[in-house]
């Protein structure tokens, strides 16, 4: 009997030793929404504002539309760069306003759309292990990104906890360095499907002490050693589906 569970143990171990870190990933886009990122219009509302990912001319363009004082602004990141319209109009924006506003909207999008964005080019993915989270089995990977194409935030380390079974990412945590830094760690709720493609809102926690590590993190979640900092929560989601074929 001990023999029969030694080696039980150990089909599992090299079964999990055959899943690389890429292959966890490409598996995850797959039940999550696979193609439909890809030729998909979708539009969603966070924190008052509306967020738009359209194709235009074969290329992705993100948006990001609110009204202040009645009027209507809209931020457009495409890649030719960034422009502002105020009611219909151009408005000239300074090369720093604008950085920070094309990188504002690129971090909600690419937040709604995981784990669609673990595939860029500059992307560089770590498999850690398997661990467990309240009863449940994840693969543990560490993605970190190229100065080349990586954005202004490319020293930025996240790590993703994917369901062994489903290949869901319900756990999700990252390193930041702007603004005085911190560890961020989230915890997916809401699970809805949406046209094929999966959404998610978060509970989004902070750890209570400075000095703590990203590998660390989800022992501090498990040991409610986490500070819940706000909410992450995606409402009147629309997908337009595209042509799979």
């Amino acid at each position: 009997m001990a023999l029969l569970l030694v080696v039980i143990l150990s089909c599992k171990e090299k079964t999990s030793q055959r899943m690389t870190a890429q292959q966890i990933v490409d598996k995850s886009i797959e039940v999550c929404g696979g193609e439909r990122y890809k030729t998909s219009d979708i539009s969603f509302k966070f924190r008052d504002k509306e967020y738009v990912s359209e194709t235009v001319n074969g290329q992705k363009v993100l948006k990001r539309i609110f009204t202040s004082d009645s009027l209507v602004t809209v931020d457009i990141k495409s890649p030719n760069g960034f422009t502002r319209k105020v009611d219909g109009k151009p408005v000239k924006v300074m090369d720093s306003l604008a950085r920070v506003y094309s990188n504002s909207i690129n971090s909600v999008h690419y937040f709604a759309y995981l784990p669609y964005g673990l595939n860029d080019p500059a992307v560089n993915k770590e498999y850690l292990g398997e661990i467990t989270i309240n009863g449940k089995d994840f693969y543990k990977i560490k993605v970190t990104f190229d100065q080349e194409n990586g954005g202004d935030d490319f020293d930025d380390v996240y790590v993703y906890w994917f369901n062994t079974e489903t290949f869901i990412p319900e756990y999700l945590a990252y390193e930041f360095h702007v603004n005085g830094g911190g560890i961020r760690f989230r915890e997916a709720y809401n699970e809805r499907y949406v046209n094929g493609i999966r959404f998610v809102d978060y509970n989004n926690f902070k750890s209570v002490k400075d000095s703590q590590s990203i590998s660390k993190i989800d022992s501090l979640f498990m040991k409610n050693e986490l500070e819940l900092l706000s909410k992450i929560e995606l409402e009147e989601i629309s997908v337009n589906p595209g042509n799979y074929n």
